[in-house]
């Protein structure tokens, strides 16, 4: 039997080539921004959370599109590591709001030219002609996560296929 490769079946694949492209993205935020010490996830959460001082964590999990339980982990370790300030809401006990603080400031700024030639990297990759569409792509599938396309991001797991009875 022949060995598979990516340039098989799986090379037809659109959940095979999108965790293969987001790999090649990793690797390339590893050589840009890896020996800062901050993931993108971190990353993600410092720039939004600069865009949208004094979010809840709740709003910052429809920003970022990152799971409400993950996005808590990482505000902590971001609040454990100086990056931002948290505070439980006046008005919501139950709420937290999250601010830069000025190590958090720094962070991003320092951060961000390296974050720009990640981009700069990955649709330097592509022909010059696919740039435009790629991003439109990719666009158009994260609105569907945001509009709850994609249950997960609404903290339910996507309905699981039914099978027949057989008879």
């Amino acid at each position: 039997m022949a060995k598979e490769t990516h340039a098989g079946v799986l090379g037809k694949s659109p959940y095979f080539l999108l965790k293969r492209a987001a790999q090649f993205a990793a690797a390339i935020y590893a050589r840009h921004v890896g020996r800062t010490g901050l993931t993108a996830r971190q990353f993600t959460i410092l720039k939004a959370v600069e865009a949208n001082e004094g979010a809840s964590q709740t709003a910052l999990v429809q920003i970022t599109g990152i799971d409400r339980s993950t996005l808590a982990d990482v505000v902590a370790r971001l609040v454990d590591q100086g990056y931002l300030n948290r505070r439980r809401r006046s008005d919501d006990a139950r709420a937290n709001t999250v601010r830069l603080s000025a190590a958090g400031r720094r962070a991003v700024r320092t951060i961000s030219p390296g974050v720009e030639g990640v981009d700069r990297d990955i649709l330097a990759a592509l022909p010059r002609n696919h740039r435009k569409p790629f991003i439109e792509a990719l666009a158009v599938l994260a609105a569907k996560m945001d509009g709850n396309g994609g249950r997960e991001s609404a903290g339910k797991p996507a309905p699981r296929p039914r099978r027949k009875a057989v008879k």
